[in-house]
């Protein structure tokens, strides 16, 4: 009979606790959360107690709602000015002109290397640039147009030349990820158009690097400071900064509303992003 041998005994491993995860996470939540709470401490601190009239005061404070519906203005046209520009570019670059890639690659992110305030010198002088004879022509008249102070498109430009290496880099992430070509191949061999193939094939694969990218530009739209301050006009973030010469309570408390509204952006993209994936890998 064959010799029965006994199994060998399971060795038990014991997961490694890695503490060092934690320290670093907390380490992050003591270096963000302590600021934010002692911030959040001075806006309601008050010689004769714990006052809250810096959030209660905010929509009766004059120029608050003004600002932020202008900031939410320019933010909103901001992503649909870069997103009207990149999309077809990559994607046309990514079909019919791969060698073109390194070019657009250089040309995006070459405002990276430009600070805020020399680009802010340059809007300038190219504003004041004309001579006197063509006040009365549309081109001096579109000049005008663009500093409106009721919506300055000017602030726009600005905004879109700083956002582009950001958005640039998030979208090509998202296309870097998906096979263009074949996907748009394949809708043409379905009989799809072009302008078809590309929004009812390419952009729902796109859909997280379109999020990603918006979500970026706003970010820096409603915390950009020095190219509203420098030509003169007053978004949300250049309005706090007035506050705060004036009511220092009010300017803090606008503040923490803004980053937690930015958190909370943050968060919804990650849900969205995250039921993306979870719809795509279950079909």
């Amino acid at each position: 009979m064959a010799q029965l041998t006994n199994p060998a005994p399971a060795v038990s491993r014991r997961p490694k606790v890695r503490w060092w995860r934690g320290a670093v996470l907390l380490l992050a939540g003591v270096y963000f959360l302590v600021p934010l709470a002692a911030s959040a401490w001075f806006s309601v601190d008050d010689p004769q107690g714990i006052s809250f009239e810096a959030y209660t005061g905010l929509l009766s404070a004059p120029g608050f709602l003004d600002s932020l519906w202008l900031t939410l203005g320019l933010a909103v046209v901001t992503v649909l000015v870069l997103l009207l520009l990149l999309v077809p570019a990559l994607i046309a670059v990514r079909l019919g002109a791969p060698k073109l890639r390194p070019v657009i690659d250089v040309l995006c992110t070459l405002p990276l290397v430009v600070p805020p305030v020399a680009l802010t010198a340059g809007l300038i002088g190219v504003l004041r640039w004309g001579p006197d004879y063509l006040m009365d022509t549309p081109f001096f008249q579109t000049f005008v147009f663009i500093q409106d102070p009721d919506f300055p498109l000017v602030l726009v430009i600005a905004y879109v030349l700083m956002a582009l290496p950001l958005a640039y880099r998030a979208l090509d992430a998202g296309l870097r990820s998906v096979d263009v070509r074949t996907l748009v191949e394949a809708a043409r061999n379905c009989g799809a158009s072009w302008p078809r193939a590309v929004f009812t094939v390419v952009l729902p694969n796109l859909r997280g690097a379109l999020l990603n990218a918006s979500f970026l530009t706003l970010a820096l739209v409603l915390g950009e400071f020095t190219a509203a301050s420098i030509l003169g006009f007053q978004p949300f973030p250049v309005w706090i900064y007035s506050v705060g010469n004036s009511q220092a309570h009010m300017s803090v408390a606008v503040s923490i509303l803004s980053l937690l509204l930015t958190w909370l952006l943050l968060l919804l993209l990650a849900t969205v992003g995250r039921e993306r994936r979870t719809k795509t890998a279950t079909s």
